[in-house]
């Protein structure tokens, strides 16, 4: 990572699950179990309020409580990465100062859900929240999840006119990477999520990280670290991202499939009790529950 960024969170950083008890209610003794458990993983930040949080599902209070239990589990242990919903500019400058009071490392701004905006307009619309915050700032980049995203010379140009602007969380290709790490320069922070997919060629694209699903991250801090350095570690690392890669391909099918069963599995390796879902919410399977278990055979107990 260049040295400009290297005060940024990288590495493997595993955006958290919602937890809900069986009235619907947030969970937080749930959430705070998973947040220690990504901790004693080895991990090197923890991130919240993703699409894998069910950000859209969460009301305004529910964001601001998991913030403070997220905040409060992790104790200053590691560096927190705050993924910021909202619909105006104002009310994503709110909760950035809210996550500033929480101590995050970092914000990163999701777009709108407004699919019909314009990329000019929603370059004005993160550089102003981008501009306001007092921590480093990034933008989640998912159009095909999220419906409106920005091309690589947009995001070249919000870099360039906005120099708080200093961290993007992809959601693409290892291909899409390299080209984004190119345009920039190397001047941002950029981690991919998608579960963790191309992991090892993320990182020769020039990935500082990844954001994967909190329920293999300890399987892939083991690889980020062995692939760090070269001849034995590193064949190691290889093989051990070969075994997880059929679950990884399984549960990023998409951003539903890894939430109903990313999070069981999480659960199960952790010892949570029995899930709840929020509707709406995709329902497991026999079948699916069946290839899960076939997929997560091989990964090894949890630290």
């Amino acid at each position: 990572m260049p040295n400009a960024l290297a005060s940024l969170p990288g590495g493997i950083v595993p955006m958290q699950y919602a937890f809900f008890d069986a009235g619907g209610a947030l969970d937080l003794g749930a959430f705070r179990l998973q947040v220690g458990a990504c901790l004693r993983a080895g991990v090197q930040g923890i991130a919240i309020l993703g699409l894998a949080t069910e950000v859209a599902k969460l009301a305004r209070e529910e964001r601001s409580a998991l913030l403070a239990a997220a905040a409060d589990a992790i104790g200053g242990r590691a560096p927190l990465w705050v993924t910021v919903f909202g619909q105006t500019p104002d009310e994503q400058i709110g909760f950035v100062r809210e996550a500033e009071r929480a101590g995050a490392a970092s914000v990163v701004l999701q777009p709108p859900r407004a699919p019909g905006m314009q990329e000019a307009e929603l370059l004005r619309f993160f550089g102003r929240v981008i501009d306001a915050a007092g921590i480093p700032a990034g933008i989640q980049n998912a159009p095909e999840y999220i419906g409106i995203g920005l091309g690589v010379e947009s995001i070249e140009s919000l870099r360039r006119n906005h120099p708080n602007f200093r961290l993007l969380k992809a959601e693409g290709s290892a291909m899409l990477v390299r080209r984004t790490v190119e345009q920039t320069g190397g001047r941002l922070a950029v981690l991919n999520g998608r579960a963790g997919l191309e992991l090892p060629d993320n990182l020769r694209a020039g990935c500082s990280g990844m954001i994967p699903g909190a329920e293999t991250c300890d399987v892939l801090a083991r690889v980020w670290a062995g692939l760090q350095g070269n001849g034995t570690a590193a064949a190691q690392a290889e093989a051990l991202y070969r075994d997880a890669l059929p679950l990884l391909s399984f549960l990023m099918q998409s951003i539903d499939q890894i939430v109903c069963y990313g999070k069981r599995l999480l659960a199960r390796r952790i010892g949570l009790e029995a899930i709840h879902d929020r509707a709406p919410a995709q329902a497991p399977t026999d079948f699916g529950l069946a290839c899960l278990e076939r997929h997560a055979a091989r990964l090894p107990a949890w630290p």
